[in-house]
């Protein structure tokens, strides 16, 4: 179990009423998941759980979310990590889809006698989110930040600069429990998940490449969550890697 990669721990748990029930679909769903477990990837499992993860909980897919909880923690990943990977989801995927994967995960945390809440990986205050936020956000996307700014009209610079920097980087990049590198990995997973969202994961294929990811990295990522999300979110999602980063 342990050599086994995440789509394929949640395939196995799911089969046995799948297999009954809709076989021929059960032994297409094993064979993805067993092709995509034998591929040399750059990812450890850790980090392969929580993109798989955070691509669940933006197609909500709250079955497979419990499964993958109770493998993730089989295999090392700690509660703190699996919350965190979740929390980075909010701003993209939104406050719905994440709290549902949330009562999942809490759900599998509680069978276990896992204490909760966890401890608070909290690092900034209402005086500071923004500051730090920005901070962060230049540090990833440099001086795009500041042209992005300066081309907001004033109208809308409660969302793409206040909300923006403050929610989705201050509130959420400045956490701790994930390293910086791990939380864009998860972005870009997440945002990949949801479709429809190309110019996001653009920019988030970039954020990857600035803060060290490998573009192998970001289509293991891909493979991993390809079970999940289906082909064309994942090939629309490889083809922004490529605009990005080409060969």
């Amino acid at each position: 179990m342990m050599n086994q990669s995440p789509a394929q721990q949640a395939t196995e748990a799911i089969l046995p009423t799948l297999e009954k029930n809709d076989p021929d679909l059960a032994a297409m769903r094993a064979r993805l998941t067993r092709e995509e477990s034998m591929a040399q990837s750059s990812l450890d499992t850790g980090k392969r759980h929580l993109v798989t993860l955070a691509a669940l909980a933006a197609v909500q897919g709250e079955h497979d979310i419990k499964q993958c909880t109770e493998q993730a923690l089989q295999a090392g990943v700690t509660p703190i990590q699996i919350k965190e990977a979740l929390y980075q989801c909010a701003p993209y995927i939104g406050f719905p889809r994440t709290e549902a994967a949330l009562r999942c995960v809490n759900d599998v945390f509680l069978s276990r006698d896992i204490p909760l809440p966890l401890q608070s990986m909290a690092t900034v205050t209402e005086q500071n989110r923004f500051s730090h936020g920005l901070a962060v956000q230049k540090s990833i996307f440099g001086e795009a930040i500041d042209n992005m700014h300066a081309a907001t009209p004033e109208g809308q610079k409660r969302i793409m600069v206040e909300h923006l920097s403050a929610f989705c980087f201050g509130d959420l990049y400045t956490r701790g429990g994930l390293d910086l590198k791990t939380r864009e990995l998860v972005t870009f997973s997440a945002i990949s998940a949801l479709g429809g969202c190309e110019s996001q994961v653009k920019s988030h294929v970039q954020g990857n490449a600035n803060v060290g990811n490998s573009k192998k990295e970001l289509v293991d990522a891909l493979e991993a969550i390809l079970p999940v999300i289906g082909f064309p979110r994942t090939l629309n999602a490889l083809s922004c890697v490529n605009a990005v980063l080409p060969e």
